[in-house]
């Protein structure tokens, strides 16, 4: 049975405004408890999905950052070996064998628990969030594959550890690399587009709710034209956001107003030299002149 009906409307409540494909996916992911794969370009809110979901479910957000060399270990435990080292001093009085002070120190009060064993072992089922899980190498995904169908970790001091709860897995890929067919069939998956002007307005609304509904229009009809010039990274939804609380910040009610004040904070649009050189005054003026 779903812990949640009709998850678009909530998520909207935690100012996340989904679209009716990812909605879906959502709600799949909760009422069958699969993992679900989010592919898309940078900037489109993947991470925010996952935050948003945790809000929803009201339960705790667990975050895994993946990245080139990210290895099994990093991820699951690994073993405090100061606070061992400490008790084997501590120990050494007390005249036990290596094998009982061994067998002391490799227990749980001991054991550092990583994002994936630690998502395993709540006891409410958290939101797992594997970020950008292309950047990993392929054989942690491989590795990912066996704790994705079975939710236990092997620990050779300890044994196995089963899930207490069966999170709920969101992963994430900006499409560095191809994934394999392998993790693609155990998931769920929705691509997630940049969002049309009306969402990306809804979205700009919710979150900044005293925004000038005007300026909040011009700031989206910007964004949504700027992301059609030839840029290196095109900006996202965050973006978007920080620019629109930017402009409100140096008391600006229209893109028409000061061209040099709109121009000068672009830094909060575009993010590499070049992009900021391709963006010059004439350019904005255009923009702006479109989007008003």
């Amino acid at each position: 049975m779903s812990v949640i009906n009709d998850i678009g409307p909530k998520l909207a409540a935690v100012g996340y405004i989904a679209d009716e494909p990812l909605s879906v996916a959502l709600q799949l992911t909760v009422d069958l408890a699969r993992p679900l794969l989010l592919e898309g370009e940078a900037g489109v809110g993947k991470t925010e999905t996952a935050k948003a979901l945790a809000k929803v479910l009201d339960t705790r957000l667990i975050r895994l950052q993946c990245y080139e060399g990210l290895d099994a270990t990093s991820t699951i435990y690994e073993w405090n070996y100061q606070k061992q080292l400490l008790a084997i001093r501590a120990r050494e009085h007390d005249r036990l064998s290596s094998s009982a002070i061994e067998k002391q120190i490799f227990s749980e009060d001991f054991l550092l628990r990583r994002p994936l064993l630690e998502a395993i072992s709540q006891e409410k089922s958290p939101v797992l969030l594997i970020d950008e899980i292309d950047r990993a190498d392929e054989e942690f995904e491989a590795y990912l594959l066996e704790l994705l169908s079975d939710f236990q970790v092997t620990i050779p001091e300890l044994g196995t550890i089963e899930a207490t709860s069966r999170p709920y897995v969101i992963l994430t890929s900006n499409g560095t690399r191809e994934l394999s067919d392998a993790l693609r069939r155990r998931c769920l998956y929705s691509y997630v587009e940049f969002p049309d002007h009306q969402r990306e307005y809804d979205i700009v609304r919710a979150r900044l709710p005293d925004l000038e509904a005007n300026l909040a229009s011009e700031i989206v009809g910007f964004v949504q034209n700027l992301r059609k010039e030839d840029l290196e990274k095109k900006p996202g939804i965050a973006e978007t956001l920080d620019w629109a609380a930017a402009l409100v910040g140096m008391e600006v009610h229209s893109l028409l107003d000061d061209p040099d004040k709109v121009t000068s904070s672009m830094i909060c649009l575009l993010k590499t030299e070049s992009d900021l050189k391709s963006a010059p005054r004439e350019l904005v003026s255009r923009l702006a002149g479109k989007a008003a």
